[in-house]
């Protein structure tokens, strides 16, 4: 498609936008990685963007949260740095390109981290005003304790996936589980406002995928990328 002709998309770019959101441990990585090798096989250009890579900011979030010198609202602002870096310099660029982007956490996480921690949700939602529109939106609903058992197995609860920078318990375990079901509520307050499209996390990955291909296969077709 001319990068000039009127697009069919959501955003207004010739590419494709598609975001997966879901908590930590939800697979939401993994299906991001199936997703690209399979939209590769169909001839489908792709670029991945996660949340927190930005060059220019992924350092200076880390070097914060080591120094515990976040809290609410510049813990919000580092976070919109680093995805306006990325919307500039990755995002935008491979829609424009008529690139499908695979977006690993969008403007949804930021919603959900940024009210739970105390930030009001008009203030999120005017800081990423300027985000494009997704053309689709999967969402990888998880239940708590199913969350806890695949962290604890893989990369160990996280201070602040925990929540312990906000002072839930003293806890580790406690923590984890009172602020996941914190952000769990924030997601499911979105699911009707953002049209998500919601599937159960705990589904074997290759059922998740399974749903995630026949998905985007039937937007494919709808003759979005020309």
């Amino acid at each position: 498609m001319d990068i000039n002709e009127k697009s069919h998309t959501k955003h207004g770019y010739p590419g494709l936008l598609i975001v997966i959101e879901g908590t930590d441990g939800a697979g939401r990585s993994t299906q991001i990685e199936k997703l690209r090798e399979w939209l590769a096989i169909e001839s489908y250009g792709v670029v991945i963007s996660q949340w927190k890579t930005s060059k220019l900011m992924s350092n200076v979030i880390d070097n914060a949260k080591e120094r515990n010198l976040l809290n609410a609202y510049t813990f919000s602002l580092l976070y919109a740095s680093d995805f306006a870096d990325r919307l500039e310099q990755v995002i935008v660029p491979a829609l424009k390109a008529g690139l499908v982007v695979l977006a690993d956490r969008y403007t949804y996480t930021a919603y959900a981290r940024d009210v739970v921690r105390g930030v009001s949700p008009e203030w999120a939602r005017k800081l990423y005003d300027y985000a494009p529109e997704p053309d689709m939106i999967f969402y990888l609903k998880m239940p708590v304790e199913t969350l806890l058992k695949r962290i604890i197995s893989t990369s160990g609860l996280n201070y602040y996936e925990s929540g312990r920078d906000i002072g839930l318990s003293t806890d580790f375990y406690e923590s984890f589980k009172l602020y996941q079901r914190k952000i769990i509520a924030e997601y499911t307050k979105m699911e009707q406002e953002f049209d998500f499209v919601t599937f159960d996390g705990t589904l074997k990955i290759e059922n998740i995928q399974s749903k995630l291909r026949m998905k985007l296969s039937d937007l494919l077709k709808t003759g979005v990328l020309g």
